[in-house]
């Protein structure tokens, strides 16, 4: 996963406040030269504020992140919370083409065991002794059907799931990790 150096940062910021700058000139210039100045003033500073909107949930993305989020990422790998749970840990990282968005929740014991159960069930699980594959670099990353595996290893239970979304755009790549020893639950979302 590439992370960004500083001169990237900077690069990107720049190219970034430039164009925003542009759409809030242009939006204020536009209908000033039409003979709207009242209209040029409430058009830019409304590009204004939806720019800066977007800046602070950008910056805030963690921070904003809930528990009825976690919940629906979840449902969509088919596991379901019962109990009330916590996040411990939220970060996503964004890179040019990649990203990376992790959660850690304490869950109930009676969650745990029941994720536990849906995991072992599945008809493509795969024991401690069974070769997994690596989904995210052993298949074609564009083209094919969607792949789950379900597997267990000396400290966790984990679900994985690969599906890709045709040529040009980033596969979705998902795993569940849930902890043999403490009642929590990790997902990971890479998309590379």
């Amino acid at each position: 996963m590439n992370v960004l150096s500083t001169m990237d940062f900077l690069s990107i910021f720049v190219i970034i406040a430039s164009i925003s700058s542009g759409l809030i000139f242009l939006f204020y210039w536009i209908p000033k030269k039409l003979g709207h100045q009242r209209l040029g003033k409430i058009l830019s500073s409304s590009i204004g504020v939806c720019i800066l909107l977007l800046i602070l949930f950008i910056t805030f993305e963690d921070q904003l992140f809930t528990e009825s989020d976690a919940a629906e990422l979840l449902s969509e790998q088919d596991i379901n919370l019962r109990e009330i749970f916590e996040i411990v840990e939220n970060k996503s990282i964004s890179g040019i083409g990649d990203y990376y968005h992790t959660f850690t929740l304490k869950i109930s014991r009676d969650d745990k065991e029941a994720i536990i159960e849906q995991i072992k069930s599945s008809p493509d699980f795969k024991g401690l002794n069974d070769i997994k594959d690596d989904l995210l670099h052993s298949t074609d990353r564009y083209t094919g059907s969607k792949l789950v595996q379900s597997y267990e290893d000396e400290v966790q239970l984990v679900r994985e799931y690969f599906e890709p979304n045709g040529q040009g755009y980033a596969p979705t790549y998902r795993k569940v990790e849930v902890s043999k020893k403490e009642d929590t639950l990790t997902f990971e979302d890479i998309d590379e």
